[in-house]
């Protein structure tokens, strides 16, 4: 089935809107399709405050209705216990509290972003959706995240080269409590890191401690910058640490052919 096919099928539609890649195009490719389409954007403990700005922004320009929808996922003890399987209780919380805001709006189908390349069987969070019954049309179409990108440049979207962005909640070693405090500072270091001009990288908490992750593209810089970082970071942390393997991959536009 190609995209314009499924919003043919389904002309209401809700879509949990995150302001990334794949939420992005989606949106935006329900609205070009003239679906009767409204965006649903999750606030929580576990995203950044950045990101709501940024995807009211991002709905305004698609053109799409937008509405923020607050979620206390620390109320649920399974969340912050923060199990290898958090995820599943996250998403049923979040998917839960966006299938109830669209119901009473009208929208029957609620949809979300994940496309063809996800690995599911990896993702405890697809249990969640499928038990809610919540689409995947991007996943369902069969368009990788290269064609998301490649089809979100095309469009002017100015998420085709965004990195891809986990929560919060996934700086915390699994096992090991989620309190809002952990969040909060882990949300203050990354905001710095950001201002430094650094893009695509995690710290994450290591008890007390920070383990910075850069990926490929930005990581021999900040090898250089090493002793600024600390000092940057020492306010949050007993100890920072630079990893010296990047962790994560850069986006490689050209080799994605972008």
């Amino acid at each position: 089935m190609k995209l314009d096919g499924f919003f043919e099928e389904n002309k209401r539609i809700a879509v949990a809107f995150s302001g990334g890649v794949d939420s992005a195009y989606l949106l935006y490719a329900a609205v070009r399709a003239g679906a009767d389409v409204k965006a649903y954007c999750v606030r929580s403990a576990f995203q950044p405050g950045f990101e709501f700005e940024d995807a009211r922004k991002l709905a305004e320009q698609i053109g799409a209705e937008f509405e923020v929808i607050e979620v206390d996922v620390l109320s649920d003890e399974m969340v912050i216990a923060n199990p290898a399987d958090r995820c599943y209780y996250c998403k049923i919380h979040i998917m839960t509290a966006i299938k109830a805001a669209a119901g009473e709006d009208g929208y029957d189908t609620v949809c979300d972003g994940t496309n063809a390349s996800d690995d599911v069987s990896d993702r405890p969070g697809t249990k969640a959706l499928q038990e809610l019954g919540i689409r995947s049309p991007l996943r369902e179409c069969g368009l990788s995240k290269t064609d998301i990108r490649r089809l979100s440049k095309e469009a002017g979207l100015p998420t085709w080269s965004k990195p891809a962005y986990a929560c919060l909640a996934t700086r915390i070693r699994t096992g090991e409590k989620i309190t809002s405090d952990k969040l909060l500072t882990t949300e203050k270091a990354e905001a710095i890191m950001q201002d430094m001009g650094f893009r695509d990288f995690r710290v994450r908490m290591r008890g007390k401690d920070a383990l910075v992750q850069i990926a490929e593209g930005q990581h021999a810089d900040a090898l250089m910058r090493e002793s600024e970082i600390k000092a940057a970071l020492a306010g949050l942390y007993e100890e920072v640490e630079i990893d010296k393997t990047p962790r994560l991959r850069n986006i490689d536009l050209k080799e994605l052919g972008l």
